[in-house]
Order: C-alpha cells, then structure tokens, then sequence
C-alpha cells in the first residue's frame, strides 16, 4: 500500500477521532460528575448540525452561524439540565435511560417539524475551499485540516481548564466524590449546571464544525451516540484522558475498517473495544 495514501487515512482517522473526543468528552463528564446516563447526548450533535445549516443558509457564512448557534446549544443545555436532567440525579439508571431517551424523541420530531426529512448539506466556507496538491491523483482538503486544528486547540484548552484551574479541581473532585465535593461547601448544583451545559455545547460545536463534511440528516445524533459510547467505555467511564486516547484509537479503526475490509468496517470498532474490554474490563484509564 502507498505509504502516502496510508498517511492520509491516519490524518483522517486523527481528524474523525478528534471529532469524537470533543463529543465523548463531555458524555463521559456528565456520566462521571453527575452519575447520570445521558442518552440524549447525541440529539446535542445534531441540534448543532442542524443549527449550523440553517444558520448558513441565512447568513451565508460558518463562522457566523457558529458564533450564533453556540451559545443557543448553550442556553438549550442549561434548560434541560436545569428543567430536567437535576431531577434525576437521586434516581436510578433506568429512571434516567427512560427520560433521556424521551428527549431523542422529542428532539427528534422537532427536528421533523421544523426542518423535514431531507438530507441537507452545508458549504465548505470558501476560505477554507481548497486542497493541498500532493500527486497527481492525491490530494487532502484544507478544511479537515481546520478541523483537526480546531479540535486540537479545544483539546489543549480543556486540558487547561481540567488540570490547571479551580474549577478544573471542582471537576475532577466531583467526578471522583461528589458528596464530599457538596459537603466541602462547593456549590455542586452550579457545577452541574456547567459541567451539562458544557458537554452539550462541545457536542453542538461539533456537529457545527462536521457539518460541511458530511450531510446533515434525520437520525444522525443516534449514529454518534453509540461510537461515543463505545469511546466512553474503552477509555473507562469518568476519564478525559481515557476518552481522548480511545477517540483517536476509534478514528484510526473506523477509517482503516473503511480502507481496507469495507464490508466488514462497522465491526472493526467493536473488535477494538472488545480486545480492550477482555484485557481491561474498567477500560484503558477506569477505576476497577
């Protein structure tokens, strides 16, 4: 196999990978701080799918649609974490499965009522419009390249945020005990509150800065979901570094499963994370 064709599949298992980490990362937050299964997580892609098509088509421009839609991904996550998602933190997992899996369906009939059944696609932003030449027949996208640099510094700067910060601290106490963190005085509800909100928000952005690669299509939050899942459960549920790590693996598996046994590539990500699972049952950076 051409050694530069294998690089460009590894450039976009990274960029796809980098793309599931900013998802996953604020799953396996919400599952670690607030003990909650938040089904729902995928419905936050595509709403900022959808929010970044029709954004685009009225303003014409991606960075503008994102700068508006954020912080409405933003506002829309503090209200379901604040109107619903608070009420089941003293409940049990099948309380919390049953009411998240009520906001797809509601956030999927909306997504019919207001924008259809029809596959929809968002421009590349022509600033971003180009390839870079490589061969005669290879060629690799400017815009993925974006991406991947985008996420890259989303990456850096949460990493700041986690490991260097006060409120950082407050996170990561909160996903270890989040008891003690309340009675320590930290105000564990504002926290929340944050920590949902931000994991919809990153959701959102990413199904935003996706948008122009793939369609944007009924359903698509689904699809997501479950790779999420997969990320969350091979890097061990609660760890950002867990998650960062697995989101790349589950990049690399997914686009060389496409390369190089097509008809089999759904099963390549399972095979990764049952490998890991058989030698680490708690996932690569999960507590026992």
């Amino acid at each position: 196999m051409d050694p530069l064709f294998v690089s460009l599949q590894i450039l976009n298992g990274i960029q796809y990978g980098l793309l599931l980490f900013l998802i996953a990362s604020g799953l396996t937050l919400v599952f670690g701080i607030l003990q909650v299964i938040n089904l729902a997580h995928g419905s936050f892609y595509m709403i900022g799918a959808y929010l970044a098509f029709w954004l685009t088509s009225r303003t014409g421009s991606l960075g503008t649609a994102i700068l508006v839609g954020l912080p409405l991904a933003l506002l829309l996550g503090l209200a379901v974490e604040r109107l619903m998602i608070r009420l089941l933190y003293a409940r049990d997992h099948l309380t919390q499965v049953l009411l998240t899996y009520g906001l797809i369906l509601v956030f999927n009939e909306a997504q019919r009522l207001l924008f259809g059944n029809d596959v929809h696609g968002v421009p590349v932003p022509e600033i971003f419009n180009a390839s870079i030449r490589l061969t005669d027949t290879l060629s690799y996208p400017v815009y993925r390249l974006v991406v991947s640099a985008v996420c890259l510094a989303l990456v850096f700067a949460m990493y700041l945020v986690i490991q260097k910060t006060r409120l950082g601290m407050h996170i990561r106490a909160g996903a270890v005990d989040r008891e003690t963190v309340q009675l320590l005085g930290i105000n564990i509800k504002a926290l929340s509150m944050f920590v949902f909100a931000a994991g919809a928000g990153l959701a959102a952005l990413a199904g935003m800065i996706a948008a122009p690669l793939s369609s944007v299509y009924p359903g698509i939050g689904e699809h997501i979901l479950i790779i999420c899942f997969v990320v969350v459960v091979i890097g061990g549920i609660g760890s950002i570094k867990g998650a960062f790590i697995a989101a790349i693996l589950v990049g690399l598996a997914d686009t060389f499963g496409k390369v190089l046994i097509p008809e089999f590539a759904s099963v390549a990500v399972y095979a990764v994370m049952a490998l890991i699972l058989l030698w680490r049952p708690q996932g690569l950076f999960g507590r026992a």
